[in-house]
């Protein structure tokens, strides 16, 4: 996720969309031929409870691998479910390269060449993250829990989960993803006694997208919050929303270089 507030800023020095409406690998792979396994094996073997080990990554071939095996794969011969996983795994696959390729979304300069100037092959294409995100997953899936599925490199952004997104498991996977947020105190807290909830900028940054499955952001954050008597708190009574502040520092080890 790059932030819409940061991306709004600088869309006007990215220019148009490099998104393509076509896909053709020099050595395409097959449907049945394309695995997330050797993704799924790096994320088991290098993340733990949201830490991302880089300089383990780094090293690791089967994620060359999984790099590889992207530019060789046609997202629009999967079918809905299996593509949208395919774009979550991809965009946080690509986030990771950046990081391992020196860039960080630590500063204002530093998040436009990591989500605008950086770009990733998938499919005999080449696009951005900040592209990917906008005019892929929110354009064409309409699906706000993946707000809680793709993961930036930073520490507000939701953990990195040990394991890849498939199209069989993915809405129990994406319910997961968007509890394990919302019930998070270090991304989202709620003062009853003042009505007063403390959301993640992502829901600021993508309020259209909330409000357009549950009409309000209040109503949508219910939804999902674990303890039932807030839940009914906030379907009911009106809370004051404050968005709080993004920290973009690494959310693991830097890569040593």
């Amino acid at each position: 996720m790059t932030g819409l507030a940061v991306a709004l800023g600088l869309m006007f020095l990215a220019g148009c969309s490099t998104v393509p409406a076509s896909y053709g690998p020099a050595r395409p792979l097959a449907p049945g031929e394309f695995s997330h396994q050797p993704f799924d094996q790096v994320l088991q073997s290098h993340v733990q409870d949201g830490d991302v080990d880089y300089p383990a990554i780094l090293v690791d071939p089967r994620f060359v691998q999984y790099l590889e095996d992207l530019d060789r794969v046609d997202p629009n011969r999967l079918p809905k479910d299996e593509q949208l996983a395919l774009w979550i795994n991809a965009y946080n696959a690509y986030a990771i390269k950046g990081i391992l390729d020196g860039y960080s979304p630590g500063t204002w300069v530093g998040r436009y060449r990591y989500f605008i100037g950086r770009t990733y092959r998938m499919g005999g294409a080449s696009l951005n993250l900040y592209d990917l995100e906008r005019d892929i997953l929110i354009a064409q899936f309409h699906e706000p829990r993946m707000h809680f599925a793709i993961v930036c490199a930073s520490a507000s952004c939701p953990r990195l989960q040990p394991w890849v997104y498939e199209g069989a498991e993915l809405s129990r996977q994406l319910e997961q993803g968007a509890r394990e947020f919302i019930n998070d105190p270090a991304r989202n807290r709620f003062d009853r006694a003042n009505r007063v909830a403390y959301l993640s900028k992502i829901f600021d940054w993508f309020t259209e997208d909330f409000e357009a499955k549950a009409g309000s952001l209040q109503q949508y954050v219910a939804r999902y919050v674990s303890d039932p008597v807030l839940a009914q708190e906030l379907a009911t009574m009106p809370y004051r929303i404050e968005f709080l502040d993004y920290d973009w520092s690494l959310n693991g080890s830097p890569p040593r270089r």
